[in-house]
C-alpha cells in the first residue's frame, strides 16, 4: 500500500503537496460528475481506477454531481452497495496500489473526511502546489477564480463557511436530496437558456502564479480542456492547462486524464483507448 503523503504549509502560507523521490508519474483527472445514471462514464472510470500505472492520482474536483453529505454511502446491513458505496469500495481498491488525493469542487463540497478515510484518500486544500521533478505546478478546482460570476462567488462564499454546513447536513437526507435536486435542475434551465458561463480570471490567474512560486496552473470545473499561455510577450511564460470534464455519451466522448511524468509536457490521454488524445 501507498505510504500517506501529507501536505505541508510554505512559509508563504502555500499548501504544498511534495512527491516522494520515488513517484514517477502522476494522474490529474476532475470534473467527472459521476451518478448512476451515468453507467458508460463509471465504466470506464472503474476500469482506469484498476488499471493505472500512475504512482498517485490527484482529483482536482466534482468527482460526483452531486454529494449531500458522507452518510449518503452508508446503508442499513443486508442492503445492496448504493451507488456512492460502490464508488467508495472501488477508491479503498486502488489506494492499495496508488496514492489518492481530493480536493473540493462545487459540485462535491460536502465529501468529508470520513468518506476520504474510507477511501483512503486524502483531501487537498485549494489551492495546493504540488512539487514534482524539481517543478512548481498550481492545483485548483478553478470555480474560486471565475471572478465575472458575481451571483455563483456570493453563493460559493455563502456554501463553504462552517455554519452553513453544519445547518445543511444536520436536515434529513431526503431533504438534502431534494434541495440537491433543485439546485441541479437550476442548473440545467441555466445551460438549456444559452447563459454565459464565466471563465477563469487571467489577471488573478497570474496572482496566484505568483504567489505560489509556480509557472502552471492545472485546474478543472470549466468544461474547456486546453493549454493557455497567460503572458505571451513575459520573458518567462506562465501557462493554465484545463482539465477536461468525462461524458462517455459526448460525440467524441470526453474522458481525459492528464499525466505529469518524467517529461517536461504533460500528457492528455484517455483511459479508453490507452492512447494519447490529439
Amino acid at each position: 500500500m501507498p505510504s500517506p503523503v501529507s501536505a505541508s504549509l510554505s512559509s508563504a502560507s502555500w499548501p504544498e503537496l511534495i512527491a516522494p523521490a520515488h513517484w514517477r508519474c502522476i494522474d490529474l483527472i476532475s470534473d467527472l460528475h459521476l451518478q448512476a445514471s451515468e453507467a458508460a462514464t463509471f465504466e470506464v472510470w472503474q476500469r482506469y481506477l484498476r488499471s493505472s500505472s500512475a504512482d498517485a492520482l490527484l482529483i482536482l474536483g466534482d468527482l460526483f454531481e452531486v454529494w449531500v453529505g458522507d452518510d449518503v454511502a452508508k446503508l442499513p446491513p443486508g442492503q445492496p452497495l448504493g451507488f456512492e458505496a460502490q464508488c467508495q469500495q472501488l477508491l479503498a481498491e486502488a489506494s492499495q496500489h496508488m496514492t489518492l488525493f481530493f480536493m473540493h469542487g462545487n459540485r462535491d463540497f460536502l465529501l468529508g473526511e470520513g468518506f476520504a478515510a474510507a477511501c483512503g484518500m486524502t483531501l487537498l486544500t485549494d489551492p495546493t502546489v504540488l512539487v514534482f521533478y524539481e517543478q512548481r505546478w498550481l492545483l485548483s478546482h478553478g470555480d474560486a477564480l471565475c471572478l465575472d460570476d458575481t451571483d455563483y462567488q456570493q453563493f460559493r462564499s455563502s456554501v463553504r463557511t462552517a455554519a452553513w454546513r453544519a445547518q445543511f447536513l444536520a436536515k434529513p437526507l431526503a431533504e438534502r436530496l431534494a434541495i440537491a435536486r433543485s439546485l441541479r435542475e437550476q442548473s440545467e434551465s441555466r445551460k438549456s437558456s444559452g447563459a454565459s458561463y464565466a471563465d477563469v480570471d487571467t489577471a488573478a490567474a497570474l496572482q496566484w502564479l505568483q504567489a505560489a512560486q509556480a509557472s502552471t496552473l492545472i485546474h478543472g470545473h470549466t468544461h474547456k480542456p486546453a493549454d493557455h499561455c497567460l503572458n505571451p510577450t513575459a520573458d518567462t511564460p506562465k501557462h493554465r492547462l484545463v482539465l477536461s470534464d468525462w461524458d462517455a455519451g459526448a460525440t467524441p466522448p470526453r474522458l481525459e486524464v492528464l499525466r505529469l511524468g518524467l517529461g517536461a509536457t504533460p500528457l492528455r490521454w484517455t483511459p479508453r483507448s490507452q492512447t494519447p488524445l490529439v
